[in-house]
């Protein structure tokens, strides 16, 4: 068990060095990255604000997951992530998966009736793809998570 503990501990690390890279994005780089392409582009700066709500929401969805993992890791710390408190964390990040991809399809489908260049929709549908692929495994995670937790269920009620 202290190699697990040694993984969570690296893994909280990751996760913290991660989200605090996402809130930068979210609070600077990406407001003013859209801008400064508003300044150079005005026939884009139309799309100054748009841009930065959608990246903002994206990125919150990200760091909804990251906080909803730490969480998840705490509960593996402390044995307790075969108990209902681990489905709580584990429906947050499917919701915020099911979030994203909702307003990232909705994107997609935007970019993609009004691009006269297929490269960016593409990329957008290998996102969208992407993150339908993630949402999915979660599901499975979860439903295998539930047979897990009644599986220790019954078992503790033998011992």
């Amino acid at each position: 068990m202290l190699i697990d503990h040694r993984v969570v501990f690296v893994l909280k690390g990751f996760l913290a060095v991660l989200f605090g890279v996402l809130v930068m994005l979210q609070t600077f780089s990406f407001p003013g990255q859209f801008a400064y392409m508003a300044e150079q582009n005005p026939d884009d700066a139309h799309l100054r604000w748009p841009l930065t709500v959608l990246t903002g929401f994206w990125l919150l969805c990200a760091e909804a997951v990251v906080v909803s993992t730490w969480k998840l890791l705490g509960l593996i710390r402390r044995d307790r992530i075969f108990s209902e408190d681990a489905f709580t964390w584990v429906n947050v990040i499917l919701a915020a998966i099911a979030a994203a991809w909702l307003v990232l399809t909705g994107f997609f489908l935007w970019v993609g009736f009004n691009a006269d260049d297929p490269g960016v929709p593409l990329l957008l549908f290998l996102l969208v793809v992407g993150l339908a692929v993630a949402g999915l495994l979660m599901l499975v995670m979860r439903a295998l998570l539930r047979q897990a937790t009644t599986l220790r269920s019954d078992l503790e009620g033998v011992i």
